[in-house]
């Protein structure tokens, strides 16, 4: 116990020299608690972002590995991305059954001209032809998985059949809801529908009329719907963006259950007419276009990298690959807070090193000016391992106070500067985002939109909202204080190293025979 008081004596009987080395820890405690906050806050957002996350995934063909074969056996890549076929509805559904699998469902699109009495509502430049072919492009994928010979025609209207509600994201989430009628029922195969407000408007359509819609490759080839509901959509305005087709409108979008549009376009196959390209040897049809998309539901994250790896046990060649928009989102999301706390480990390390080196070159030249003192206490018979003690103690003691004031010092500051600085971080991804989501600004986008809005509609250039994470409550939890005090310990057997080495070096009598 004599050693912890003359450890108390020493402390008091010079004040400043302790006060400096309090200063000193108390700003390392300061600052890592701060940071320490900021990655235990990172690490816990991004945890229970994660599990409150519903997982969801789509089977998309991949080019880069279909490229790449075409490569290796010489084949002409072009040739090979256009024969590229989506999987059908059969297979999608057979891998639904894997065990990980919670649910699953699918849409289906197709594209329509207008028929008889009907216009559609285009806002799309005027240089652009809706009805014009679309070429094909490299890299594109036929947008259904008998399409061979390119897109053919594109229509005025997107028409997208569910085979459940929970896959009509806009109408969960908000972005549209019904304003009339009701939406058709999504079992059957009646040929019902909802349509936009701006549609029901320009057209002077009521819920209980019919509209002709035309099969854009067999402009005689028409086909009747029933409107049994309408709706308006509130989404990001897509004033200022490039529409190169009517049918990106969001205005002009069209929606029914799966059974009906594929029953619809099971009809335009059965009355399609075929040809075969002299050139390319690719055969053409006018039967309408589709394209496939399953959707699978995950309960979590685990399930759905066990997916991954089922799949390919399934059969799922090599050329598809498993992709979840929900998770690449999420990822994105996390992405200023991800950089925040990386920068907050390394500053954590950098006051470390700093301020460790700081407090030993203070310790070595404090310990050097008390070397009479270690002297006199070894030469009246106190061990050199309690005289070494003493020095650590005080160390100790010193370092405990500052580390509890420090950190409580931190923990007041360290919600409003943890947001202060994810703020920062936020604004500059959306810059970033900004800058490159319109190529410098080249698509004519208003200068300081932080968020490009979703133009929707297949084909067109989309730029992506990302819903940064701007807030965490950073507040120091016992896990930053347990590392704070581990730091604190680190801190003292650094700064004591130096007399431990002095003390148990030199002999007393050697000390105070050549004191000075």
């Amino acid at each position: 116990m004599y050693v912890f008081k003359n450890a108390w004596k020493s402390i008091t009987r010079s004040p400043g020299r302790n006060i400096i080395i309090g200063v000193i820890v108390m700003a390392i405690a300061v600052s890592g608690s701060i940071a320490l906050s900021i990655r235990r806050a990172a690490s816990k957002a991004e945890q229970e972002g994660l599990e409150a996350l519903n997982i969801t995934a789509q089977i998309t063909v991949d080019r880069q590995k279909m490229m790449q074969a075409a490569r290796e056996q010489g084949g002409d890549m072009r040739e090979a991305l256009q024969g590229a076929q989506e999987l059908s509805i059969e297979q999608l559904q057979t891998y639904a059954e894997a065990e990980s699998v919670e649910d699953f469902y699918y849409s289906v699109n197709s594209s329509f001209d207008a028929g008889t009495g009907l216009s559609p509502v285009d806002t799309s430049s005027e240089e652009d032809d809706s009805s014009d072919t679309q070429p094909d492009m490299p890299g594109s994928m036929p947008p259904g998985g008998d399409m061979r010979g390119g897109m053919g025609e594109q229509g005025d209207f997107r028409v997208t059949g569910f085979s459940s509600y929970d896959d009509m994201t806009d109408f969960a989430n908000s972005t549209a809801e019904i304003t009339g009628g009701e939406v058709f029922d999504i079992d059957s195969a009646d040929a019902d529908c909802i349509v936009s407000e701006e549609l029901a408007q320009l057209n002077g359509l009521e819920v209980g009329d019919t509209i002709e819609l035309a099969n854009p490759n067999a402009s005689d080839e028409t086909y009747t719907f029933t409107i049994c509901g309408i709706y308006s959509y509130t989404g990001s305005d897509t004033s200022g963006q490039m529409i190169f087709s009517a049918s990106q409108d969001p205005a002009n979008r069209i929606y029914t259950s799966s059974a009906a549009l594929l029953a619809v376009i099971g009809q335009s196959e059965s009355v399609a007419q075929t040809s075969t390209d002299e050139e390319t040897g690719l055969t053409k049809t006018t039967a309408l276009r589709k394209s496939v998309s399953g959707t699978y539901v995950f309960a979590d994250a685990a399930s759905y990298e066990t997916f991954q790896t089922q799949v390919t046990a399934m059969g799922l060649p090599d050329t598809y690959r498993v992709t979840s928009s929900d998770l690449t989102q999420y990822e994105d999301s996390l992405a200023p807070l991800k950089k925040l706390s990386m920068f907050a480990s390394y500053f954590v390390l950098i006051v470390l090193l700093i301020g460790g080196t700081i407090l030993v070159a203070f310790n070595i030249y404090n310990i050097r000016e008390r070397k009479y003192e270690v002297g006199v206490l070894t030469a009246v018979g106190m061990k050199k391992r309690k005289v070494a003690l003493q020095f650590v103690s005080e160390i100790f003691l010193v370092t405990l106070a500052s580390i509890i004031i420090g950190t409580a010092a931190g923990a007041a500051s360290s919600v409003p500067v943890a947001n202060k600085l994810l703020a920062a971080q936020v604004t500059s991804a959306q810059e970033d985002t900004s800058n490159t989501g319109d190529f410098g600004g080249r698509l004519g986008m208003p200068a300081g939109d932080q968020s490009p809005p979703d133009q929707g509609g297949p084909g067109g250039f989309r730029g992506r909202v990302v819903d940064y994470v701007s807030s965490v409550n950073a507040s120091a939890d016992m896990v930053v204080v347990a590392e704070l005090m581990g730091i604190g310990v680190l801190l003292t057997i650094l700064s004591s190293l130096a007399a431990l080495v002095f003390i148990l070096r030199y002999e007393p009598l050697k000390i105070l025979s050549n004191r000075t």
